[in-house]
């Protein structure tokens, strides 16, 4: 991810928007033949009170000095909601971030304690490639991450290109479309990660649900949700999950599923826990 990058991505992003909005639905007149749907980038300048050459300068990725205001403005026009506009701002106007020494990410002994003291709830820690970098004991059982070589550690690959993954998702189809609504949020934040590059180039080849999905152009925040999983041991489980940056390094985040206390999914957790520790007490 370069600059070249973000300057075909405003474009692609700020048309992709355009298209979702009928004339109508904005005070303007439908009639008259139209080469594309949605709006023209003379009614989203003229909506948004920009000359026509402003806004195409925008859509070009030559608007890196553009104000607040008028992305505000076109955020308006265009009905982005908070993400889409946070994505906006941060792809109209990239900023270049220090180098990180290279070598793997590290997940902090203290970060790692508070996994290990989740003991009724699976977690783990994802970097800003959306690699696996930490878990606790019932995330394991879950994920089974500590059976996976390291560079399969890593969501969008088990989601795209493990076929295990359509089985283990009940709503694949809906995993699918937000794992890679999060992973365009952060290809755009961190815009200079060649890695992130990579990973997005290798699904583009190797996927073509991917491919498909990723030219929709939609970015999203998963910080909470649910997902429903048929794993091989505990069966149908029902996960709500909470998201934490972690403080001390923003580009990690920790992911608890956090079921409810009683419910069948928490006693189905409980069982997986003392079912993968048997062995090992029966080693020791």
């Amino acid at each position: 991810m370069d600059g070249d990058w973000t300057e075909a991505e405003v474009g692609d992003f700020l048309r992709s928007r355009r298209a979702r909005i009928r004339p109508e639905e904005v005070g303007l007149p439908a009639h008259g033949r139209r080469r594309v749907p949605g709006l023209r980038r003379e009614e989203v300048a003229q909506l948004a009170g920009v000359s026509v050459d402003y806004y195409i300068r925008l859509e070009q990725g030559r608007g890196t000095s553009v104000s607040d205001a008028v992305l505000d403005a076109v955020a308006r026009v265009l009905r982005l909601d908070e993400t889409e506009h946070a994505y906006l701002r941060t792809v109209a106007r990239p900023q270049r971030r220090r180098s990180k020494p290279a070598g793997a990410p590290r997940v902090r002994p203290g970060v790692q304690l508070l996994l290990d003291g989740m003991e009724r709830s699976p977690a783990f820690v994802l970097g800003r490639r959306m690699d696996v970098l930490a878990w606790n004991a019932l995330g394991d059982a879950v994920g089974g991450f500590s059976r996976l070589a390291p560079a399969e550690r890593n969501v969008p690959r088990l989601v795209f290109l493990d076929p295990a993954s359509r089985e283990l998702y009940l709503e694949w189809a809906a995993v699918a479309a937000q794992t890679v609504a999060q992973l365009r949020l952060l290809a755009g934040r961190y815009a200079d990660d060649p890695g992130l590059c990579a990973l997005v180039g290798e699904l583009t080849l190797k996927s073509g649900e991917f491919r498909r999905l990723w030219t929709d152009h939609e970015v999203r925040e998963c910080a909470f949700g649910v997902k429903k999983v048929r794993h091989p041991v505990a069966g149908l489980l029902t996960l709500p999950y909470e998201t934490l940056t972690v403080p001390a390094d923003p580009e990690q985040t920790i992911v608890v599923y956090t079921p409810e206390p009683g419910s069948e999914t928490a006693e189905r957790l409980a069982m997986l826990g003392s079912w993968n520790a048997a062995p090992a007490a029966a080693g020791d």
